[in-house]
């Protein structure tokens, strides 16, 4: 017998045990959920018309669907944990009711979407004319990109830490022209956004595709604001354009405006700056204030003499630092005239010694020039305005003043009424302010002196020395630490080695490694000198990898070592070679051999839509045969101090996240 339905005298739903009642109005089916059995059902039951299925096929009581947060929580937390929030069929288990209750819900949140008119089609991605990475450097960027680092413990092992490698093969890549590729521009976005050191090798290696692409995702916005240097101006050549764009730009546009502009033609953006400057907020008058750091000249004197009466505070002591660092400034020489005055040589004494009278007030002249009058907790009032005054007075000025001495000379000289400390300190300040390396050197001393630990920072002085250092030339600043490190070990050292050239040249690179060698021959555990360890992976030359394979056995601990030190230490040493002879690698990679390409080919205009540009079939297969092995399968052995084949290894490098 068949069943069918009238359309013209709506009924109740009808059950084969329970009698259908014209009286009672339909129950709403608008949240009802179909039961899995009941497209089998219908689809056996003969009919005569295409009946729809009958959904009082089951008893289920109509509810309303359960939330999509409790959903998602009952399957984190696992049905046997919390029970979810959803109809149980007999016969059916808890998590199978789960799932069918999320694609039922999916189904309806979609089912729920209205069409909209379609968005503006946004304009294609610029060209990047640059060369695409070789197919090896290509796969050694996915695998840093992939790598989140350690497990965290204290045990490194033997592998290489690749998230402190990815720097310098941005910054090598980068040198030499190559551009990213497309396929890994989000990954490459994603690094530079959660690690803010990457940004301007990630932007520069990126390019202006990735700035494309940054418009459209609000977690890469920190790639609009500029952050690489460069001397294109974001709207192009138009004066109408650069103007347009800096009355009506976003502040962080605005900022990478005058920042191209000051690099292009530091007059110009000079004069951009002024139109507006009245207008501008306090906040915002500081940070455009620092961008005319870089370039800075005597031509900006004028501007930055009228910034020394502006409402802020912090605009005006910006203003009168940016001026001490002009030798030649109108402010420098009236502070010049106030640290004179206060400092001199003793004439009533026999042997020649600095006499030091501090201000004992600090007058309106003194705070329009930059000296804040409260010092800071701790501070006494009149040693604070002292250093300040000395900071910012012009160096070269002391030599009249002392007769003649050059900086050597003045800084030996004995300072009476211990103001020795305060004196050095603030010429310290200023040595760092105005790259003044004479000063710098005399200061600093003799590295490899008894003395030179506790003379160059005593009990109370606030003097940097790392400062100091970034004032020398680079070949200077490495042999200075070396000597450092010889005479007082690496205890100090570690914030000077920040500074120091990369790779280290020698004889710095020689000095850390004996050293290391010394404390593990004292029995102590590396992890005491992990920092150090760290800095000499990133930092060596990679073609002293050979030579330092000696230091990698493990050595007959010494009476009173740490239990296990030996084997610790051959772990770090086995972890540095390895790192060392990967880092030749990386570099062999990012160096095709002449013969890879064909000279047509190289003569012919780079195609943004070649395969190096577009999607890397070999880019994110995670596979890597030279991984940790120093040597490349496309282009052979790392190079090295010899043209000797290197020492069997035997530790293992695991490079693939």
């Amino acid at each position: 017998m068949t069943n069918t339905t009238t359309p013209t005298a709506p009924t109740a739903p009808t059950t084969p045990t329970t009698p259908s009642n014209p009286s009672t109005p339909p129950k709403p089916l608008t949240h009802f959920t179909p039961p899995a059995s009941t497209a089998s059902t219908a689809s056996t039951a003969p009919s005569a018309h295409p009946v729809p299925p009958s959904p009082t096929r089951t008893a289920p009581t109509p509810t309303a669907p359960a939330p999509w947060a409790d959903l998602v929580s009952a399957a984190l937390l696992g049905t046997e944990r919390r029970t979810p929030p959803v109809a149980v069929r007999s016969g059916q288990g808890a998590a199978a009711a789960l799932l069918d209750a999320a694609a039922v819900s999916t189904v309806r949140r979609r089912a729920a979407l209205r069409p909209a008119p379609a968005g503006e089609r946004p304009a294609p991605a610029p060209a990047d004319p640059r060369p695409s990475l070789p197919p090896a450097a290509r796969r050694r960027l996915s695998l840093l990109l992939a790598d989140r680092g350690g497990s965290g413990g204290s045990r490194r092992g033997t592998a290489p830490d690749l998230t402190e490698l990815l720097p310098q093969w941005l910054a090598a890549a980068g040198e030499l022209g190559y551009r990213a590729p497309e396929a890994l521009l989000p990954a490459l976005l994603d690094a530079a956004r959660a690690r803010t050191d990457l940004r301007p090798a990630a932007l520069a290696l990126a390019g202006p595709r990735a700035l494309w692409l940054a418009r459209f995702n609000d977690a890469w916005k920190f790639a609009l604001r500029g952050t690489g240097r460069t001397t294109e101006l974001p709207v192009g050549e138009d004066p109408d354009g650069v103007r347009q764009q800096w009355e009506e730009g976003l502040f962080a546009e605005r900022v990478a405006l005058l920042t191209a502009l000051r690099r292009r033609d530091p007059q110009a953006g000079l004069a951009l700056l002024v139109t507006t400057w009245p207008t501008e907020r306090a906040e915002d008058r500081l940070m455009f204030l620092d961008s005319l750091r870089e370039d800075l000249s005597a031509a900006d004197e004028p501007f930055l003499e009228e910034a020394l009466s502006d409402r802020s505070r912090n605009v005006r002591t910006t203003a009168a630092e940016l001026l001490s660092t002009l030798p030649g400034s109108a402010l420098a020489a009236r502070m010049a005239q106030r640290a004179h005055t206060c400092i001199g040589l003793d004439r009533t004494a026999g042997a020649p010694v600095i006499a030091v009278e501090a201000p004992h007030e600090c007058d309106a002249g003194m705070q329009r020039d930059g000296v804040a009058p409260k010092p800071p907790s701790g501070r006494g009032e009149r040693s604070w305005w002292l250093g300040q005054l000395v900071e910012a007075a012009p160096l070269d000025g002391w030599r009249a003043r002392f007769g003649g001495r050059d900086a050597s000379a003045i800084v030996a000289l004995p300072v009476g009424d211990d103001w020795r400390t305060e004196l050095h300190d603030a010429w310290c300040r200023a040595a760092v302010r105005q790259r003044n390396a004479d000063w710098a050197r005399a200061l600093l001393g003799a590295p490899g002196a008894p003395s030179q630990a506790a003379d160059v920072s005593p009990a109370g002085s606030s003097r940097d020395l790392t400062k100091l250092l970034t004032v020398l030339p680079d070949e200077e600043r490495a042999w200075w630490v070396a000597e450092f490190i010889a005479a007082h070990g690496l205890s100090d050292a570690f914030r000077m080695l920040g500074v120091c050239a990369v790779p280290w040249a020698e004889p710095l690179g020689g000095a850390v490694v004996d050293a290391l060698d010394i404390a593990r021959d004292a029995g102590s555990y590396p992890w005491s000198f992990s920092g150090v360890m760290g800095l000499a992976e990133r930092c060596l030359d990679p073609a002293a990898a050979d030579r330092l394979d000696m230091l990698t056995a493990v050595t007959d601990e010494p009476e009173g070592a740490s239990p296990g030190s030996g084997g610790y230490w051959s772990e770090a040493f086995q972890r540095l070679v390895g790192t060392l002879r990967l880092r030749a690698t990386m570099h062999t990679e990012l160096t095709p051999p002449p013969t890879v390409h064909d000279p047509a080919d190289a003569a012919a205009p780079a195609d943004p839509t070649d395969t190096g540009a577009g999607t890397d079939t070999d880019a994110d297969t995670g596979t890597d045969t030279d991984a940790g092995t120093g040597a490349s399968p496309d282009h052979g052995p790392a190079p090295g101090p010899t043209s000797s084949p290197a020492p069997a290894r035997t530790t293992r490098q695991p490079l693939a996240p």
